[in-house]
């Protein structure tokens, strides 16, 4: 279906479901844009029943989810605004940089290949798949405490653990394991054109109170993106934790986000 309405799609990150994207779609939708949020390989219709078949999404690697997101974005009829969080954030990296999005928003996202130091917070929060090498090849989930490190630290308890209950999904191992190791591996996954010049603009975010991607992950890609003549631009939060897209504050961010692509021509 032909539509005047730019494209844009959002792009979810591990333990979460296509349907913490939800209130976004809605809001983008009133805003002017046409909006979809597609789930990972593997991923249920629901989360719910993302939950209930775990199996399902074990195995998906990094690779697997840009060719999927790549082949949904290749079937529209002009390139997207992309909008990831965490290993979403990764994803429409690499869309970017193969030039199949018309500008991106990386919300707190995973670490690409060249960010050397990974802080304490956030090696404790991908120790979650990475202490089994079995998990590679597995579907991994969060338990409540685990969430509540993770995502909601900045939160009250009751609204971390509201969260946990509604959004929270396993999801497959092995890209935590790609990433963690990207900077040993030569054709790395996680390796993003950081130098393309012709690519769109780029808006990354960062949590101040993130544990799942600190402050200095998203600092580090930031730079690395320097040789580029490419806009890229980083906003700070400081006082939020990684569930700055499904929380009660989400509106804040995805306002900004909003404020940014009409301020670009978008």
């Amino acid at each position: 279906m032909t539509t005047d309405r730019l494209p844009v799609v959002f792009v979810h990150g591990l333990w979460l479901h296509a349907e913490s994207w939800e209130p976004w779609v809605e809001l983008f939708r009133e805003s002017g844009y046409e909006p979809r949020a597609p789930g990972w390989p593997g991923d249920s219709a629901t989360a719910d029943e993302t939950r209930a078949n775990p199996e399902r999404v074990a195995g998906f690697g990094i690779d697997d989810v840009v060719e999927h997101y790549a082949e949904i974005v290749r079937g529209l009829d002009r390139p997207p605004v992309l909008v990831g969080h965490s290993f979403g954030g990764l994803i429409v990296q690499r869309l970017l940089g193969e030039n199949l999005g018309a500008a991106a928003v990386a919300i707190d996202p995973a670490p690409i290949k060249g960010v050397m130091y990974l802080p304490p917070s956030s090696l404790r929060v991908a120790s979650i798949a990475l202490r089994n090498p079995a998990n590679r090849k597995r579907a991994v989930a969060l338990d409540r405490a685990q969430f509540r490190y993770g995502f909601g630290n900045a939160l009250t308890e009751q609204e971390s653990d509201e969260l946990y209950e509604r959004c929270a999904t396993p999801s497959p191992g092995r890209p935590l394991f790609e990433a963690a190791f990207a900077n040993f591996t030569r054709s790395s996954p996680a390796k993003v054109d950081v130098r393309n010049a012709t690519r769109g603009p780029l808006l990354l975010t960062l949590g101040g109170k993130d544990h799942t991607v600190a402050p200095a992950i998203v600092r580090t890609t930031a730079r690395l993106y320097r040789k580029s003549s490419a806009s890229t631009e980083l906003r700070q939060y400081p006082d939020r934790g990684h569930s700055l897209t499904i929380d009660s504050g989400w509106r804040v961010v995805a306002d900004d986000v909003l404020a940014w692509l009409k301020a670009r021509g978008f």
